[in-house]
């Protein structure tokens, strides 16, 4: 039974863990996306999402506290700069995995790993357009097949 046993090693050693998950939570801060395997995009998340609540309050305990988990002065730059300010208002759930199919060398589950403010596709604020399931030209095209049967009509009715 797994009673107790909350972290997934990944089949490393307690100081190798710690330098990888390190490193991927700077990589994942500089570069707002990352590509992965499931298992360490897992971990990853349990492990940056406190630092990116962290992060909303900007003191110096707060950066030194972070500083001890990444060992990165440009990532905590960035981190206290330009990613707190956007999470700002986010109460939780800064990352969003996106599953992308097997490794084609060991069959591993890959994905990736991103920060959610940072994905246009997904924001708010973009527009959809409607479409109709009926219709499968679009509306511009149809106005003017409409208006050349309206001329067409009208040059029959002259020539008459």
């Amino acid at each position: 039974m797994r009673h107790g046993k909350k972290i997934n090693h990944l089949g490393r050693t307690a100081s190798h863990r710690k330098a990888l998950l390190s490193n991927m939570a700077s990589s994942l801060i500089v570069h707002k996306r990352i590509s992965t395997t499931v298992a360490k995009a897992k971990a990853l998340r349990k492990y940056v999402e406190p630092l990116l609540t962290k992060a909303k309050t900007d003191s110096t305990h707060s950066r030194r506290v972070v500083f001890s988990y990444l060992q990165d002065k440009e990532s905590i730059q960035e981190l206290f700069g330009g990613i707190a300010e956007k999470i700002a208002s986010r109460p939780g759930g800064y990352t969003r995995i996106l599953k992308t199919g097997n490794r084609l060398g060991d069959n591993a589950d890959m994905c990736i790993i991103e920060l959610v403010d940072y994905n246009e596709n997904y924001s708010k604020d973009t527009k959809v357009k409607a479409t109709t399931r009926r219709s499968r030209r679009p509306a511009d095209k149809k106005a003017d097949t409409a208006a050349e049967t309206v001329k067409g009509a009208d040059s029959t009715e002259k020539s008459e």
